[in-house]
């Protein structure tokens, strides 16, 4: 799978492609996954697989959905609707920092989750969630690893700090149609997790969650899901990867929610790998644009039919005929 988004403007081509600081995080996620080995079983009479899952009641082809990332207009002149056309079977989750509206993006495509920072004004941040309602969206999934915006080198170096002219980050109109600025909130807390499930019935899963005790707090707290992310190596550069996190997660977690990944996911084996370590499904990034870039819908769709067919050549390898029979003993470090 290509590593590099090509035909971009190389300004927006960093932006994807980039991460925080010296870029160790971001090294590091696909980078771990290339230090895992499989140790597989034979003669195992799998047959044909079935990689299906059913996730909050949407049941998905394979357990791999689109992660939230932003800004796909500079990738493709139909931005987001095209990436929902090409993710049609499985799930899109939508950037709050998207350059199309949740509406046009649900015209386009199957089912979506929204993604969300938080807002200090809390009856703006209602108010985008009831949006994200009425366009269908069947879960939110909280970006909690923000609290300020980490340092990306790359886009200082460009001087990348605005979209161009002609694009905004449509979630972010308010009733007056006045596009907001997303603000990073340090004063995020447990209390708003707390205040979200009051708001929303919306299954929630809280996005970027790398520590145990957190992970435990937030099945307290009552969230739906977890997603164990370092936000594509974009905010704290030289957290730990999140393949590295995934077990210490997933043992907190005990089984009462969902856990799944994003972060370095290249290669069915590396999707193979997440899932025998105890994640539910998977979230691929950076690979979607690529496609996107190269594309359009269709270099989208191409991007993940081309992961589910990897993933079912190694399912057939390992000796398992569906993700729930892969087992951590399948994976040396």
């Amino acid at each position: 799978m290509p590593g590099q988004l090509t035909g971009l403007d190389p300004v927006y081509a960093d932006f994807f492609a980039g991460g925080a600081g010296d870029e160790r995080t971001l090294r590091g996620n696909e980078e771990a996954f290339q230090r895992l080995r499989l140790v597989p079983r034979v003669l195992r009479a799998t047959g044909e697989r079935d990689l299906s899952i059913t996730l909050f009641g949407t049941e998905l082809a394979a357990p791999i959905l689109v992660a939230p990332t932003a800004f796909h207009r500079l990738a493709h002149p139909d931005g987001e609707a095209a990436t929902a056309r090409g993710a049609a079977g499985t799930i899109l989750v939508v950037s709050m920092a998207s350059t199309t509206g949740l509406e046009a993006i649900a015209e386009a495509g199957g089912p979506l989750w929204f993604q969300l920072y938080p807002q200090p004004d809390l009856a703006f941040t209602e108010a985008v969630i009831r949006r994200a309602e009425a366009a269908g969206c069947r879960a939110l999934v909280v970006t909690a690893d923000s609290p300020v915006f980490g340092r990306r080198e790359r886009d200082l170096r460009n001087g990348f700090t605005d979209l161009p002219a002609g694009m905004v980050c449509e979630n972010m109109r308010d009733t007056t149609g006045r596009v907001r600025d997303i603000v990073m909130d340090a004063g995020l807390g447990w209390d708003r997790i707390d205040w979200l499930r009051g708001v929303t019935g919306l299954p929630i899963l809280l996005k970027g969650v790398l520590h145990p005790a957190d992970a435990a707090l937030a099945v307290e707290h009552g969230v739906s899901g977890l997603v164990v992310s370092n936000h594509g190596g974009r905010q704290l550069d030289g957290a730990i990867a999140t393949v590295r996190a995934l077990p210490a997660v997933v043992d907190a977690v005990g089984g009462r929610v969902p856990v799944l990944l994003d972060g370095g996911v290249r290669r069915g084996v590396d999707v193979l790998c997440a899932l025998a370590l105890g994640a539910t499904a998977v979230l691929v990034g950076r690979p979607v644009l690529w496609g996107l870039a190269g594309g359009g819908s269709a270099g989208v769709r191409q991007v993940l039919d081309r992961l589910r067919t990897e993933l079912d050549t190694a399912l057939a390898l390992v000796g398992a005929r569906t993700p729930a029979e892969l087992t951590a003993d399948l994976v040396a470090p």
